[in-house]
């Protein structure tokens, strides 16, 4: 007789055969389930549908709405790309294919070969992709030894995944295969092609975008949305990163094995400050401007961008003057709610709109105005003899999220402002098919900040990311194209800085909390990056306001 397992699944208990796959489990449950099921939690741990099952176990699915399994879809989709790229165009006309960045809900990703990517081609690219998928054809993965995987990928000319496995400690690796074609992935994969559905591809720019459904619609291919500034901010940093001949971390690494990391350093630092010295430039000459409005998400490093815009404004004879939209909160117990009935601090209506407006109009006016500070302690906005008034060479660097929101500044002339997007846009690669997601980026610049100055545990820090990334979706990023220039924060350099702070907070994730399979994934991210000291990061760079040691004591 065949021994049978007890596996749980919502409180409800099922005896099944041992060795039966999530994949078998999952197929009763789709037909309850709105969206596609690609992963599932098997007691608390992530894993594949492929995976048996051979004791007892708490099961939960996992759909493409949630952010594992989404990572999942837009995963083993750039796979079945990738196959159909190289068999429509040829192995020997393919030089590289570069998964790039994230415009809307697309990515964007760049073709180099001897054959010119055309809309005909890529039409019948497109068609031998919904060939694979009719053909639900399974995602096979095996683990093999990591000078196997070098030689493999050097043999199939991706050149970046070989420099990247050169600096892996570990002795093996795993490689997917569709139906012959042979890849790594940072990730887990789907169980096969049959539930990747929803994609489309068009030409854009120089390359091309694959264009995926949004995670709370995955059944629908939106409009794309284009974001021209955007795209040309992300642009200009991954070209630069090129000429540097940094664009992945097996490049980084080597930068860092030579004992060029100073170097790095310096050039991106000095990229950084003229970028800064240009903006100001900028303002310099428009003379009608009197507000400089900067805003951008969570750790972008708006608070050190602004000190160092306003030292550069200064150069101009300009005489500029900080002003904080958050000290105009509205009184605590007047803040709205959120759905599950916590403070929303993020909405516009968190902010006195009508008293900032008030106060800027009259400053604009030349009246002498007193500014309020508000008290996070008491939950109250106080008035401390804060008085300002507006001379000819008088700007104010006006910082907060809503600030290219011209609902915040309603009463204020359009030409009386510049406005500033500033985000970490992290152009790094991990190798040419993985990209570096600019979320993760900025969270580990919270997570660092937040220990640091707050004494908030890793896990913390995690659990209240999706809010946070709720709030920059719903009042930032619709705003970022009315920005006059944009500003990237990211730097080349900053994963391998960040390792030795990011390590020993995410080590001290417990496993068995919710957040430890988020601080799994980004510890094994930072095996691929060697790290380095901070020793050598200025004192002025936006890397400290986060790392510390920063002279602005932010």
């Amino acid at each position: 007789m065949s021994k049978t397992i007890n596996v749980t699944i919502d409180g409800v208990s099922k005896e099944y055969p041992e060795g039966i796959s999530l994949w078998e489990i999952s197929r009763v449950y789709q037909e309850e389930c709105h969206d596609q099921i690609m992963l599932a939690f098997v007691n608390h741990k992530l894993s594949e549908l492929r995976k048996t099952l051979h004791n007892d176990a708490v099961v939960r699915f996992v759909t493409i709405g949630e952010d594992a399994g989404y990572k999942t879809y837009t995963r083993g989709l750039t796979l079945v790309l990738l196959k159909a790229i190289y068999q429509e165009m040829g192995k020997e006309n393919v030089k590289k294919v570069s998964v790039e960045y994230t415009i809307d809900s697309g990515v964007y990703c760049d073709f180099e070969g001897s054959l010119a990517l055309t809309e005909e081609v890529l039409q019948r690219i497109e068609k031998k992709m919904k060939e694979y998928v009719e053909k639900d054809l399974l995602f096979d993965k095996k683990s093999i030894d990591t000078d196997e995987a070098i030689r493999l990928f050097e043999q199939y000319k991706m050149y970046d995944k070989q420099k990247l496995f050169r600096y892996r400690r570990v002795s093996r690796a795993n490689v997917y295969n569709l139906d012959g074609f042979e890849d790594y992935f940072y990730g887990y994969m789907p169980y096969s092609t049959g539930c990747l559905k929803y994609f489309r591809l068009f030409l854009y720019d120089e390359g091309f975008i694959m264009l995926l459904p949004h995670r709370n619609n995955p059944e629908t291919l939106p409009e794309f949305k284009d974001r021209p500034k955007f795209f040309q901010t992300v642009k200009e940093s991954n070209e630069w990163g090129k000429s540097m001949d940094v664009d992945t971390i097996g490049a980084l690494n080597d930068v860092i094995a030579a004992g060029q990391m100073s170097d790095l350093i310096l050039v991106q630092e000095s990229m950084q400050e003229k970028k800064i010295a240009d903006i100001a430039a900028s303002i310099a000459k428009s003379k009608d401007k009197k507000f400089v409005m900067i805003a951008g998400p969570s750790s972008s490093g708006k608070t050190t961008f602004s000190h160092r815009l306003s030292i550069q404004l200064r150069t101009f004879g300009l005489k500029p003057h900080p002003i904080a939209v958050d000290d105009y909160f509205v009184d605590r117990e007047k803040t709205p709610v959120d759905e599950e009935g916590n403070f929303n601090f993020e909405c516009l209506e968190a902010i006195d709109v009508e008293q900032f407006n008030k106060d800027m109009t009259a400053l604009l006016n030349g009246e002498r105005v007193e500014l309020p500070s508000f008290n996070f302690k008491t939950g109250k906005r106080e008035y401390k003899g804060n008085y300002k008034q507006l001379g000819p060479d008088d700007i104010l660097v006006i910082e907060g999220i809503h600030g290219l929101n011209d609902k915040l500044s309603y009463s204020l002339p359009r030409e009386s402002k510049y406005k500033i997007y500033i985000s970490a846009l992290t152009s790094l690669n991990i190798d040419e098919h993985n990209r570096i997601q600019t979320t993760d980026g900025r969270l580990l610049r919270r997570m660092i900040r937040d220990a640091r100055t707050r004494g908030t545990l890793a896990k913390e820090t995690i659990a209240m990311w999706k809010s946070v990334r709720n709030g920059e979706e719903n009042y930032i990023f619709p705003f970022q194209e009315e920005a006059d220039v944009m500003f990237n924060s990211a730097m080349i350099y900053e994963l391998a800085v960040l390792k030795p702070y990011a390590e020993p907070i995410l080590f001290g994730i417990p496993k068995d909390c919710k957040e430890y399979v988020e601080a799994k994934r980004l510890l094994k991210f930072f095996d691929y990056v060697i790290g380095v000291s901070s020793e050598e990061v200025p004192h002025n760079s936006i890397l400290r306001e986060f790392i510390g040691g920063s002279i602005f004591n932010v």
